[in-house]
């Protein structure tokens, strides 16, 4: 019974992760939406963030696995001290990083640039994760799933709606993240 109830965690956990990590396309999604998009367009620019949600933590993984093996017993510590870095990073950026970070999200170029600038954390929470035991395909599906879903919902609730909510969204995802790097420390 403890085994399911360790599974139930690893997998509330990674889903947690994966919609913290999301929160920054859908905040960034919010800002692009509010200057107009069609639905080809958002098609397009959450299935680039997918798959960039699915290919950096899958990278992140394979790194942080190795550092582990390098680590040993400090990996605990150094992959909790990544998280806490990274949430707090996150969370300073919806405070103070303003609308600068907006791309011209209709060419190509523009649109890769946004889907790797929101897809970089998945990197560092993926060094984290591969210093843990945890499910390689689920982990790196997961965030995938919840990137091109966030970034879905941020861009219709942008097109939708011409409010602030965006700077909000990120900073709860550097909350959670936050959070997960002082229980890995702790």
């Amino acid at each position: 019974m403890s085994v399911v109830y360790e599974r139930l965690g690893e997998l509330l956990t990674i889903a947690l992760m994966a919609a913290a990590l999301g929160m920054d396309a859908f905040s960034l999604g919010i800002g692009i939406g509010m200057r107009g998009v069609r639905s080809m367009e958002i098609f397009r620019i959450s299935l680039l963030v997918a798959l960039f949600h699915f290919v950096m933590p899958l990278l992140g993984i394979v790194a942080g696995q190795y550092a582990g093996e390098l680590l040993g017993g400090l990996s605990k510590y150094v992959s909790g001290s990544l998280l806490v870095l990274l949430g707090g990073h996150m969370i300073w950026n919806s405070f103070v990083g303003g609308n600068e970070r907006i791309v011209n999200y209709r060419s190509f170029f523009g649109v890769l640039l946004f889907s790797l600038s929101v897809s970089v954390d998945s990197f560092s929470v993926g060094v984290s994760l591969g210093m843990f035991h945890s499910d390689l395909l689920l982990t790196v599906i997961a965030f995938a799933v919840f990137g091109g879903i966030m970034s879905i919902l941020g861009l219709l609730l942008g097109r939708g709606v011409g409010s602030r909510l965006g700077e909000y969204g990120e900073a709860a995802g550097g909350a959670i993240l936050l959070a997960f790097g002082l229980i890995f420390i702790f």
